[in-house]
């Protein structure tokens, strides 16, 4: 049995949609896949998919399972230049950049709706 690709989609229930569908179409520069209604939307980077649906019924707990999701960045340097374009955006940063242990650089926004978006370049995985 051949190995998984990895973690190509990921979907969201979003209560803020269209300030979400702008955060990660406009300033993450995701292009729109596909859109088949006003509720619902799929974004891509070209390898990954990302799935957005309203949900007016949203309940605010805490993130409930999810943590975070990253998005890989070809090298070292860019996480810098994300997080100064991020700021001037006015996105709220969680947590502000950081050299891990593993070798890796990263920094945390907030999507809208709360969701914890890390912007990351790490060495093992960024080359793929």
């Amino acid at each position: 049995m051949n190995k998984t690709l990895g973690i190509r989609h990921i979907a969201l229930k979003v209560e803020n949609f269209t300030q979400c569908l702008d955060f990660y179409h406009r300033v993450l520069k995701m292009d729109i896949d596909w859109q088949p209604d006003d509720e619902n939307v799929y974004l891509t980077n070209g390898r990954d998919n990302l799935a957005l649906h309203y949900d007016s019924k949203l309940e605010k707990t805490s993130q409930c399972r999810l943590d975070h999701f990253g998005i890989l960045l070809p090298k070292k340097e860019d996480v810098d230049e994300w997080h100064q374009y991020i700021s001037k955006e006015n996105v709220k940063i969680f947590k502000g950049l950081h050299d891990h242990r593993d070798g890796s650089r990263s920094f945390y926004c907030e999507d809208p709706d709360g969701n914890i978006v890390q912007l990351i370049w790490h060495p093992k995985i960024s080359l793929c």
